[in-house]
């Protein structure tokens, strides 16, 4: 098969950024889809599928591990049972997760030429910032970017995003998997108290979904026979100085 034409990122021109706005204001949450044109987003996804550098990501407490998706892959049903045995033990009552990610440079002068890394740069472009800064309200002047795998077995336990020093205004979530079904997992959950779920996504296809930051939330258990990872590139609306959240 062909390898799919290098695009040049840009906007979905259907984007509606009064009705978005006016959504994101009453809410603090919305769903952007679709939000690149259908080219850009096709070629964003096959490229993330032929990467091979992904690396497992889970952690021990504060402690954060990494694993090449190929040693991962070659763990003893043993072993295995080990890690899944002690990782469900701390996501009982803790911050717990396990993923595979793809980590970009938030610094552009450090990146690569790959296709994820002038996604990334795209992100922070004018257009996409005018947009992004429009719809939230805030002072973003920049977006980071990791690709992330959430495979069989994958989660990531409640959690607000908001890490003193780093300047986040907001989370967005571009999924890439078409077909995805809800019952699969992998979904991205709102939590209201310890108990309730106040809003959830399913992962979809060319979708950006932008939430606000502080929000409680998780990603839930991806179902042991989904035909494919649930792909998608994730990251943060911020600002240089973390004085300038509003």
């Amino acid at each position: 098969m062909a390898a799919p034409a290098d695009p040049d990122f840009a906007l979905h021109p259907g984007i509606d950024p009064d009705a978005l706005t006016a959504a994101y204001r009453a809410s603090g949450r919305i769903s952007i889809e679709p939000f690149l044109t259908d080219t850009a987003a096709n070629a964003l996804r096959e490229h993330l599928a032929g990467r091979a550098d992904w690396m497992l990501v889970m952690n021990a407490g504060e402690k954060v591990y990494e694993m090449p998706r190929t040693a991962a892959a070659a763990l003893t049903p043993d072993q295995r049972a080990t890690l899944d045995r002690k990782i469900g033990e701390s996501a009982l009552h803790g911050f717990q997760y396990r993923y595979e990610s793809i980590r970009v440079a938030d610094d552009p002068g450090t990146r690569g030429d790959t296709l994820l890394d002038r996604f990334a740069t795209f992100l922070s472009s004018p257009p996409v910032i005018g947009l992004l800064r429009g719809i939230t309200g805030a002072p973003v002047e920049f977006a980071d970017a990791q690709a992330t795998a959430y495979g069989p077995g994958h989660f990531l336990t409640r959690h607000d995003d908001d890490v003193a020093g780093k300047g986040r205004h907001a989370a967005y979530v571009l999924g890439l998997t078409p077909g995805w079904r809800a019952e699969w997992g992998g979904l991205l959950l709102f939590h209201d108290g310890e108990r309730e779920i106040d809003h959830g996504f399913a992962p979809a296809f060319n979708a950006l979904r932008l939430f606000t930051v502080p929000a409680v939330h998780s990603v839930s258990h991806v179902w042991p026979w989904v035909p494919e990872p649930r792909v998608s590139v994730t990251g943060w609306l911020r600002s240089h100085s973390a004085s300038a959240r509003p």
